[in-house]
């Protein structure tokens, strides 16, 4: 194994005895296996996350639930204004209620449902969930690994600003570093998976230990949201 392999999976292994196996939040998204309507949930929870923190995206995910609407046929089925109530509470809800229904629609019409897209290849899979308002490659990528169990690792700015930390690269596009951590690390959507939530806790927990100049030491985001185009 290169020395650069050995440091990916040494800083997975530091992660995993420092903190152990994904808590919080991340225990529902990395629970394996997944029923069908838990996949749905996590898939309807990519979009709700978006610029949102996870407590308010939990709100909007009870009222789904309460509604008897946590679900890809009833999220696609409803009337737009009723779906944008209910997730209100995640915020950009009228932009969050026209995402949900057309990434239902994509999966349920457009790929027959989650087995018609468990059957499509990978690269397929994500180049129709790209094609998507609203759904970039974050997304997408938390899309198939958290909800299809593809060995996809996800990018997020957490994991931009561990890199850039290590020193580990001098571009930070989204495939360059996606591709640093797949080449070093065994092709295993569950060790993607719980590592990718491991980064996510540590780097939530260190900005609220070390926050920036000027700002409280309180982060509740499953993931920072900081691009324009939506994650």
């Amino acid at each position: 194994m290169t020395p650069e392999k050995n440091r990916v999976l040494d800083l997975y292994r530091g992660l995993r005895r420092r903190l152990g196996a994904p808590a919080g939040q991340w225990e529902f998204w990395c629970r394996r296996p997944k029923s069908p309507g838990e996949r749905e949930r996590v898939i309807l929870e990519s979009i709700l996350t978006q610029r949102a923190n996870w407590k308010n995206v939990q709100q909007a995910v009870e009222n789904l639930s309460a509604a008897g609407s946590l679900g890809l046929a009833a999220v696609f089925e409803m009337e737009p204004e009723r779906l944008a109530r209910l997730v209100r509470p995640s915020g950009f809800y009228r932009q969050k209620a026209a995402r949900l229904q057309a990434l239902a629609g994509c999966l349920l019409n457009g790929c027959g449902g989650l087995d018609g897209a468990g059957r499509l290849e990978t690269p397929e899979l994500r180049r129709r969930l790209l094609a998507l308002n609203g759904v970039g490659p974050e997304t997408a990528d938390d899309i198939l690994l958290y909800a299809f169990e593809r060995p996809v690792f996800v990018i997020d700015e957490y994991t931009r600003r561990r890199v850039r930390e290590l020193g580990w690269a001098r571009k930070f596009e989204y495939r360059h570093l996606q591709e640093l951590f797949e080449s070093s690390l065994p092709a295993d959507y569950r060790l993607y998976q719980d590592f990718h939530a491991l980064i996510v806790e540590d780097g939530k927990a260190t900005s609220v230990r070390n926050p920036a100049p000027g700002k409280k030491g309180k982060s509740t985001c499953r993931k920072p949201r900081v691009r324009a185009k939506a994650g």
